[in-house]
């Protein structure tokens, strides 16, 4: 249910309410809010048990008190929200309920085309939703994701997310009614609606490419060993408990949504400073020919959704990195550096390709290409249409210095400052988004992954 606290006729109903009883924040009362609140709570617990009883149905709870609340807070973004959920919502109704009739001879051609059972997720710190703290404890390196504010805008408390809030990852199991899909490494119930193995500071390369036969003891640990293969033999440890047969697995991975990546941010960012930009486009076809989906598929995954990755010459860490770059160097629209984009804009042409090749191979599965790349890059030029401060290349929470980036000071520690809102942010800590930039980008995303075509997003 909406939040009736914010209803004119409920405020109108307690006109006299004494000051204490509004929110400040929004005008809205209080009490009625926090009925509204208790009633969602349980109406989400129900959903759930339904769920467990029913996994053959698709039970979709929808958060009217979110949205609502979000619009009250931020009257100037509406428009553009309700613009980009529109199209989302009506393809998700369309996947969850749309069937026609078939031809004369009385065929049924059906137009619904997905409804997922699990997700199954494979990446980095921009999808992990938990799994990063218990790598990081491995190898006893302090993780500051598990300290405030992160997870502050949604969960009100550090969940592992390299983010505020939720991610991409997060938005897309909610619209597909799903449960958040949980961290592999750092759940003990049921991964019967899927898993996910993505990894902060993950690689699509094996750590060893990155480490050299001669480093001295203490040396820089990162990248860890949690690279894509890492990953994927994981998934392989969890498959008897999925499934027991060959046809078991490839019809309950049939009906699974996969997404590998995004891969290659750490690749390049662990070479940006130590190798020339020479020898790190060298090594992008190798990356590309990491990211492996034929496994996948071979598993039995029919929908796969592969995300390109960021323009990294506008990611803060990147920036600070080449700090002396000359003014030639940055792109005169953005700010952003010109030479990591470039590297950027070569992962993503040859993804694309990969990507082309394996539809061809396989023409009965649906391989989804997402624009990180066109994403991002369109929030850096046009800051104001998505809500964003002018200076959109600062974090929101960061240390001293330009920016608000500072890698001796990061968002976690003592001496970090956080922004006001950080709705109004696209960077969130330094690479990592803020949760409203990974809503804009997830309503993108639900388009293609659930209409019926392979698509580009």
């Amino acid at each position: 249910m909406i939040p009736s606290g914010c209803s004119p006729p409920v405020l109108v109903t307690f006109a006299d309410a004494d000051a204490a009883e509004y929110d400040e924040s929004t005008g809205c009362l209080r009490e009625p809010n926090e009925i509204a609140t208790l009633h969602n709570s349980l109406l989400l617990d129900a959903v759930e048990e339904l769920r467990e009883k029913h996994p053959d149905v698709t039970i979709v709870h929808t958060d009217l008190f979110r949205h609502v609340s979000e619009m009250v807070q931020n009257p100037e973004k509406t428009r553009n929200m309700i613009m980009l959920w529109l199209p989302a919502a009506v393809s998700l109704l369309l996947s969850s309920s749309l069937h026609v009739a078939g031809d004369a001879g009385g065929g049924a051609a059906s137009l619904s085309v997905r409804r997922y059972d699990a997700i199954f997720s494979f990446g980095d710190s921009l999808a992990d939703t938990g799994n990063n703290p218990v790598v990081f404890g491995w190898y006893s390196i302090f993780d500051p994701v598990t300290r405030p504010p992160y997870g502050s805008t949604f969960f009100g408390r550090p969940t592992g997310r390299n983010c505020d809030g939720r991610l991409v990852l997060d938005f897309v199991a909610e619209r597909l009614g799903l449960p958040l899909v949980p961290p592999f490494l750092a759940y003990n119930g049921s991964f019967r609606h899927g898993a996910n193995f993505a990894v902060g500071a993950a690689t699509a390369l094996d750590s060893s490419f990155f480490h050299g036969a001669g480093d001295p003891p203490g040396a820089n640990p990162f990248p860890l060993n949690t690279s894509l293969g890492v990953q994927l033999s994981w998934f392989d440890s969890l498959k008897p408990s999925l499934c027991s047969t060959t046809q078991e697995c490839k019809d309950f991975f049939g009906r699974s949504l996969f997404f590998v990546g995004e891969f290659g941010i750490n690749d390049y960012h662990f070479s940006f400073g130590r190798r020339s930009m020479q020898e790190i486009r060298s090594f992008v076809p190798d990356i590309i020919r990491t990211i492996s989906m034929a496994k996948l598929i071979g598993d039995g995954a029919t929908t796969v959704v592969v995300p390109g990755m960021i323009p990294s010459g506008c990611s803060p860490p990147v920036l600070v990195t080449f700090a002396n770059a000359d003014a030639a160097e940055y792109e005169a629209s953005t700010g952003c550096l010109r030479e990591p984009n470039e590297v950027a804009t070569l992962h993503n042409s040859l993804l694309l390709d990969a990507v082309e090749e394996l539809r061809e191979k396989h023409p009965d599965v649906a391989i989804v290409h997402t624009d990180l790349f066109r994403h991002v890059s369109e929030m850096v030029q046009n800051p104001d249409k998505f809500g964003f401060r002018k200076d959109v290349l600062s974090v929101c929470c960061g240390g001293p210095g330009k920016y608000h980036y500072n890698t001796k000071i990061i968002c976690g520690d003592e001496g970090a400052t956080t922004c006001v809102d950080p709705s109004k942010s696209l960077f969130w800590d330094g690479v990592h988004l803020t949760e409203a930039a990974y809503h804009y980008i997830a309503d993108d995303w639900l388009r293609a992954i659930t209409l019926p075509a392979r698509a580009t997003s």
